[in-house]
């Protein structure tokens, strides 16, 4: 696969800006590298693809107590939610 654009929803680009500085950091390691393959685990990442939602297939990037949403569309990773782990997926709803 090509290189992907990865693409912060305004929520996702809220809750991130709230998150403490380390916290931050590992979020945007993490994102930098679903620019080279956004289907692929990794340690202590791992990957899981979400029920699909209308023309959208969503899934779940674990990063410490985070989960990182998104969906790809072409060559573009859509991040819509960035949230504690505690939080419950109903909004996907």
């Amino acid at each position: 696969m090509a290189k992907c654009n990865v693409l912060l929803s305004k929520t996702a680009t809220k809750e991130l800006n709230s998150l403490d500085n380390t916290m931050q950091e590992r979020i945007r390691a993490s994102l930098k590298e679903l620019e080279s393959e956004p289907f692929q685990p990794r340690p202590k990442a791992d990957i899981k693809k979400l029920h699909k939602m209308s023309k959208h297939q969503f899934y779940r990037l674990r990063v410490g107590g985070y989960r990182i949403i998104y969906a790809i569309e072409n060559t573009d990773v859509k991040v819509t939610r960035i949230i504690a782990r505690g939080k419950g997926y109903e909004w996907l709803d």
